[in-house]
């Protein structure tokens, strides 16, 4: 089966992300299905839409928007799936809603986003441990000229979006809201938090 506009995709494991394992013993994180930060943002592309030219293939993993697997209540108090759900196992997804692709073995970033990774703050009067709307381009959209991977780059504020990629914490940036380039000084070091390791 395949769309006329959309991508079909599965959750890579549950659709949600709500379980850890400490010494062999399951810890529920999370019982609220309305969570969007419990919800999986990893899923597996199933088929390609119809009238899309695309570099994103039937078996690629995705990382989709946290609505698309989600399920919520609505003013009766009755359990819904999103818009997104098509039948069992199969999700509808807009290319929009996809925000990194991988294959080969490799993320990349479709058009209009990057992902950044923050740094440490070596400020010593603040109580932030990484330096606002600054960080490291870890996979950066081809459109985005004059800048490549491993640059250190400004971002608007209020752009980014927290996501955690193979035990990476890193912000979804859009495109335009990259607004600066920085020379490196050979001294920034990322900053990742070991929850987001699953330490």
């Amino acid at each position: 089966m395949q769309s006329l506009f959309d991508f079909i995709v599965k959750p890579k494991s549950e659709r949600y992300d709500n379980k850890k394992y400490i010494d062999g013993q399951e810890l529920l994180l999370n019982t609220e299905i309305s969570d969007h930060r419990y919800v999986s943002r990893i899923g597996i592309v199933t088929a390609i839409p119809k009238s899309e030219n695309t570099k994103i293939q039937v078996g690629d993993e995705v990382i989709v928007h946290h609505n698309v697997f989600r399920r919520w209540y609505d003013q009766y108090g009755k359990e819904k799936n999103t818009r997104s759900f098509h039948k069992e196992n199969m999700y509808f997804v807009t290319p929009e809603q996809i925000f990194l692709y991988k294959n080969n073995n490799k993320w990349h970033a479709p058009d209009n986003y990057c992902f950044i990774k923050p740094i440490i703050s070596n400020n010593i009067l603040s109580s932030d441990k990484e330096i606002p709307f600054r960080g490291i381009i870890k996979y950066v959209d081809k459109n985005l000229k004059g800048i490549k991977k491993n640059d250190l780059v400004g971002f608007t504020p209020s752009s980014e979006y927290e996501f955690i990629v193979d035990g990476e914490r890193l912000y979804r940036v859009l495109t335009n809201s990259v607004s600066i380039k920085y020379e490196r000084q050979g001294n920034e070091k990322e900053y990742n938090p070991s929850w987001a390791r699953g330490c």
